[in-house]
């Protein structure tokens, strides 16, 4: 039986010492005159969520009306006061109430979302009211997620580090071969992709005995992005100034 042919080899840099056409498939500006080095290089970056969603749900139910309202009025205030006092800006936090009779006594329900930037500062708040209000409010599990600007900063950020490699890539060849790097002729996005991460408004359901570290690890977003550039070889390298 004949041995496994060998896996096809990758071309990650290229010399030309004169202009070349363009491979198949690919449209390319004509090559400019003079030696030139195409390149391909990638890069994968990742990025913890920014924001983290809290919900609390309390209620009372009593024969009186206005019983019902004021207990659950007093703790209202109380969170209100101690977010306040976290810095919590009133318009990351909203209160929506429910009233309703059921059978002779009447129920009132809320629920307070509130959302925070600083996760030690939600951590010091959920622990605040679990101390004081104990039973009398249910704190759901954070959500954590991206915010837009938290996504396209990811984006941006591994396009530029994936040239960045690039250009070391060029330069490390070009240094191989005695010669010095110039300026970009082209630099080209072939792929990118994104995986992971959780965006506002997207709820995903998760283990309650997952720790608070586990979540933002599984909330965190990921990107990769792979570029072909083409530079300029400008000739020999100048030792004198490597040297210096």
């Amino acid at each position: 039986m004949a041995p496994p042919a060998p896996p096809p080899s990758r071309v990650f840099a290229e010399l030309d010492l004169a202009p070349s056409p363009a491979p198949e498939g690919r449209v390319e500006p004509p090559a400019l005159p003079g030696r030139e080095v195409h390149v391909s290089g990638s890069a994968e970056l990742s990025a913890r969520p920014d924001r983290a969603r809290v919900s609390l749900r309390l209620g009372s139910r009593k024969e009186a009306a206005a019983a019902a309202r004021s207990s659950v009025s007093r703790r209202l205030q109380y969170i209100a006061h101690s977010a306040r006092l976290h810095g919590v800006p009133e318009e990351n936090m909203t209160v929506t109430e429910d009233f309703s009779r059921v059978e002779n006594t009447y129920q009132m329900e809320a629920e307070v979302c509130m959302i925070f930037s600083d996760f030690g500062k939600m951590q010091n708040v959920c622990n605040l009211l679990i101390e004081k209000l104990g039973t009398s409010v249910t704190i759901n599990p954070p959500h954590f997620y991206h915010t837009p600007e938290a996504i396209d900063t990811l984006r941006r950020q591994v396009c530029v580090t994936a040239v960045g490699n690039t250009r070391q890539k060029a330069q490390e060849v070009c240094r191989l071969f005695g010669q010095a790097l110039g300026k970009p002729l082209l630099i080209k996005e072939e792929e990118t992709k994104e995986w992971g991460g959780h965006i506002d408004g997207h709820l995903l359901h998760s283990a309650d005995s997952e720790t608070l570290q586990e979540r933002i690890q599984n909330a965190t977003a990921y990107a990769s992005c792979r570029v072909f550039a083409v530079f300029e070889i400008k000739g020999k390298e100048n030792r004198r100034n490597k040297l210096l």
